[in-house]
């Protein structure tokens, strides 16, 4: 059984947006994003992938399709296979995501 401490894995990078994965098999992985004030995962799109976003602290604007919306600490969002989806840390502080992706797309 593998148990994580998830403050072991909110690392940030100056430059870019961090991945910190926690967990990962064929099938799902599931990672914490953390962004700098500032910094953005471009909007893209995953064919054969689901998406899920939970934020864990600050706020950030996501995109799932066309639509944008501001979501912070508690909330989530899922992005479908096909719909374009991306994140973006508009704000003065540090935006921490847990990430949930299946199958994963490696």
């Amino acid at each position: 059984m593998k148990i994580v401490s998830l403050a072991d894995f909110q690392q940030f990078d100056s430059q870019k947006m961090k991945k910190n994965n926690l967990f990962q098999t064929e099938r799902f992985f599931c990672d914490i994003y953390c962004f700098e004030p500032g910094q953005e995962q471009k909007g893209h799109v995953h064919e054969n992938q689901d998406k899920a976003y939970i934020v864990l602290e600050g706020q950030g604007i996501f995109q799932v399709g066309s639509a944008h919306q501001m979501l912070e600490a508690g909330q989530g969002v899922m992005a479908p296979a096909g719909e374009t989806h991306g994140v973006k840390n508009s704000t003065n502080h540090r935006l921490k995501v847990l990430v949930f992706v299946a199958p994963n797309p490696s």
